[in-house]
């Protein structure tokens, strides 16, 4: 029985080396330029609606600059005297549909989120809850206005005509 052990183990042993070195060898390959290949592809920044009404957004704001998708952490600092790790990871990985600011000095002049029907369950809500509290901290101006309800060119410099 002894015998049998040590030859399944001498043949085991360099088996399993050469599945770990053809394992590194993998991980290691590179493309035609001899560059190592991640795993990424392109997408889209913004959804077809998105781009719906970022063009509304353009066509009606044109004195305004118009930010799609813009992490939160980028309109939002803490104060000083706040500890910035707990704060700030209360806003980590939120995004914003729209950022509307000024020209001249890129002040933010309002929020627009773009809600869906995944705005409607709980977890959305609560997050949704969290991004208008820090908003709303900041003296950001937040819009939502829901998919099958955007407002046209028109209505858009009405509402955005005060800021």
């Amino acid at each position: 029985m002894n015998e049998i052990a040590d030859i399944v183990l001498k043949i085991s042993i360099p088996i399993i080396l050469i599945v770990i070195t053809l394992v590194v060898i993998r991980s290691f390959i590179k493309n035609k330029k001899g560059k190592e290949i991640w795993p990424y592809y392109a997408k889209k920044p913004i959804t077809k609606t998105e781009l719906i009404l970022y063009y509304r957004l353009v066509n009606a704001l044109p004195d305004k600059i118009i930010l799609a998708q813009v992490q939160l952490s980028r309109v939002l600092g803490v104060k000083k005297g706040h500890n910035f790790g707990e704060w700030n990871n209360r806003i980590n990985r939120m995004s914003l549909d729209f950022v509307v600011c000024r020209k001249e000095d890129a002040g933010i002049i309002a929020v627009i989120e773009l809600d869906d029907k995944s705005h409607e369950k709980e977890e959305r809500i609560k997050a949704d809850e969290k991004k208008d509290k820090a908003l709303e901290s900041a003296n950001i101006r937040i819009i939502r206005w829901k998919v099958n309800e955007m407002p046209d060119e028109k209505t858009i410099k009405q509402i955005l005509a005060e800021a």
